[in-house]
């Protein structure tokens, strides 16, 4: 920025004006995201993608341009944000502010501070020797499990909303809500890492021609934490 004699300011540490958001703007945000997703699986100049990485960092690059054209303008968008509390835990995508102060329900949020969680997962779970076909709910192999991550308090501690978001390379959202059920109910019945009846996760709506899905889900938390809710966003990539 030059002032009137030409000469550069310098602002150090400068945020401007904070902004104060209705409980319910997380959700609305959420909304935002979802509706976001078919327009940028159809964007005709998007490369052609099957990594979980590539298509997630795609994502990122769209929401970043379209937030800048829409009500939430006041947002930037990043991949791979180490998580808030979990050290060496990193998120997939997260929103969080840009250039100013957010406060959500007297909490504030600076540019450093996400404020949302958002894991991204495919579906089907790509084949491997360390990957398992539950990995969306749970895995046995490791720590992947994108579901399991939140219950366990490894991402989101600091949230009491999160998201996740599917990208569907083959089959279609029903036969997955389905498939995704009979998982949860056999992780239950197994009693495997706490899981329950109660974390199946449901479908909300349901856009057929965008072939868009919004479906929720609430979890119980170890290590004393809260409940989480989670919003999924699955989106038919085929």
């Amino acid at each position: 920025m030059l002032a009137d004699d030409g000469v550069p300011l310098v602002q150090s540490g400068v945020i401007s004006p904070s902004i104060h958001l209705a409980s319910t703007s997380l959700l609305k945000l959420i909304d935002f995201i979802a509706d976001e997703l078919p327009r940028w699986r159809d964007r005709p100049e998007r490369k052609p993608a099957t990594s979980e990485t590539t298509l997630t960092s795609q994502f990122c690059a769209h929401m970043n341009s379209a937030s800048r054209q829409s009500s939430w303008d006041f947002l930037q968008f990043r991949t791979e944000e180490p998580d808030e509390v979990v050290g060496g835990r990193k998120i997939d995508l997260v929103p969080a502010p840009s250039g100013c102060v957010v406060w959500i329900n007297g909490r504030r949020h600076f540019d450093f501070d996400p404020l949302l969680p958002i894991e991204c997962k495919r579906l089907p779970t790509p084949t491997g020797a360390k990957r398992d076909k539950l990995e969306y709910l749970y895995s046995r192999y490791s720590s992947t499990g994108g579901v399991d991550r939140f219950k366990e308090g490894h991402h989101g501690a600091g949230h009491a909303l999160g998201a996740m978001i599917g990208f569907i390379q083959d089959g279609a959202i029903t036969p997955w809500e389905k498939r995704l059920l009979l998982w949860t109910n056999t992780l239950a019945r197994a009693k495997i890492g706490g899981w329950a009846v109660a974390d199946r996760i449901a479908l909300r709506r349901h856009d057929a021609a965008l072939r868009l899905g919004v479906l929720q889900s609430r979890h119980a938390r170890n290590a004393g934490l809260g409940n989480i809710e989670l919003r999924h966003l699955w989106i038919e990539m085929n």
